[in-house]
């Protein structure tokens, strides 16, 4: 756990101004800051809460901004606030007095337990000792999710604008799973969510899959993770905004029992980079031949 100071909301890392590129990258759940009032409040201890985190994927991330991406990273963590959902996606028993649900996204996922406001963690234990204070749900959506995706609304207008297009590359990780074959896990080690091709262009996930391939990962698409809000919230490829979702498995570069990485990780982290280097390459060299944009500054001739 980090101090108890608290911190911004996000953290916003831009490149420099010659190099910006129409993406953004963004890690909404790699926060690492748990208020004191939340643990006073919480039944778990910090190993558990830690469970739910998407551990170190900022850090996997924080060198795109030198090939031109723009990365938002959350501050807070996932326990506390989940940036990766409506505002409105809340479970009104959880507090005292109950919210009233009118206006309110019973969605599945907070009748799982995991809405904007989690119930329990991953593995299904509960996080809190008694309800929460009816302010609390009113308190977390001001201070952290309001300010986040203004921002991230902000920036991927800014780039569309500027660029005609804007891209989003919500970053993630997952857990590890469960079966083993041959010492190795078996399962996928990136799941790329666009969810089911309506939130970004399909030649845009089938390059980044195939980047993912050529730089050695085993990539499925859409399962078990197609995205989250951000990636259908953002993602209207009609309108030149796409988003993808990312998820990196664990095991790859972290022990999940500890919190800890592993001797790879920087191995890992390059790799991450090179095909985020690639993509953005990709899509700048495109769109110098979209007639559309070949007349724009950032595109004259070198």
């Amino acid at each position: 756990m980090q101090s108890t100071r608290t911190p911004p909301p996000f953290i916003l890392r831009l490149p420099p101004k010659k190099q910006l590129s129409p993406f953004i990258f963004a890690a909404p759940h790699s926060g690492r800051h748990y208020p004191p009032c939340f643990k006073s409040r919480a039944r778990l201890d910090d190993q558990k809460l830690r469970q739910s985190e998407d551990a170190f994927v900022d850090i996997l991330y924080e060198n795109v901004c030198q090939y031109g991406g723009t990365l938002l990273v959350a501050t807070h963590a996932r326990a506390y606030l989940d940036l990766n959902r409506a505002s409105n996606e809340l479970d009104p028993k959880m507090f005292s007095p109950r919210l009233d649900p009118h206006g309110l996204n019973i969605s599945h996922r907070v009748k799982a337990g995991l809405g904007l406001i989690p119930k329990i963690i991953n593995d299904g234990m509960p996080i809190y000792k008694s309800p929460l204070p009816a302010r609390e749900a009113a308190n977390r959506l001001e201070q952290i999710h309001i300010p986040y995706h203004q921002t991230l609304a902000r920036l991927l207008g800014e780039r569309r604008a500027q660029f005609g297009t804007a891209y989003l590359i919500d970053c993630h990780s997952m857990p590890s799973p469960a079966v083993k074959r041959r010492d190795k896990y078996s399962g996928p080690d990136i799941v790329l969510g666009d969810s089911w091709g309506s939130s970004c262009s399909r030649e845009f996930t089938a390059l980044s899959e195939q980047l993912f391939i050529k730089a050695g990962f085993r990539v499925r698409r859409n399962v078990p993770y197609s995205g989250g809000f951000s990636t259908v919230h953002y993602g209207t490829p009609s309108h030149n905004i796409h988003a993808l979702q990312i998820e990196i498995n664990r095991a790859l570069y972290m022990d999940e029992a500890s919190h800890t990485p592993l001797p790879n990780f920087a191995d890992i982290q390059k790799a991450l980079l090179n095909v985020s280097q690639q993509l953005i390459k990709h899509i700048e060299q495109q769109s110098k031949q979209d007639p559309a944009l070949r007349h724009n500054p950032l595109y004259a001739a070198e």
